[in-house]
């Protein structure tokens, strides 16, 4: 992509409209379709609980599918397991749809966190 004024001598790179860096050195996430930068407010999370032999398991998903150069779900996920003092992973084996899970039944203090960080997060199942 090229910059305002390309080829003369007040050639300006191209900046994210969010951080204001330039697009090689930008983490913010990006639409791997688009490449428009996707706020918090375009995710809409559900925030889920299952059980797994007789155990809670909290599983997030709905979060926009990441680039190598953007992924910062394992620094979310390290943030979370420190808030709520429980292990977890990052289950990305569908690489489209990425998923957070942490260990325990979180659902309900997980919904207000992510509404506090500007997440339209929802609970669901029952």
């Amino acid at each position: 992509m090229s910059g305002l004024f390309a080829g003369t001598p007040l050639e300006q790179p191209v900046t994210c409209e969010r951080c204001g860096k330039t697009i090689a050195q930008c983490a913010c996430p990006r639409d791997r379709r688009s490449g428009k930068t996707l706020d918090p407010k375009d995710q809409q999370l559900r925030i889920r609980r299952e059980q797994r032999r007789g155990k809670f398991t909290t599983v997030i998903a709905g979060f926009a599918a990441r680039s190598d150069r953007t992924d910062d779900l394992p620094a979310l996920l390290k943030q979370l397991k420190a808030k709520f003092a429980t292990g977890g992973t990052v289950d990305s084996t569908d690489p489209a749809a990425p998923v957070l899970e942490l260990q325990g039944d979180h659902r309900d203090r997980l919904v207000e966190h992510f509404k506090s960080l500007g997440y339209p997060a929802k609970p669901a199942g029952g």
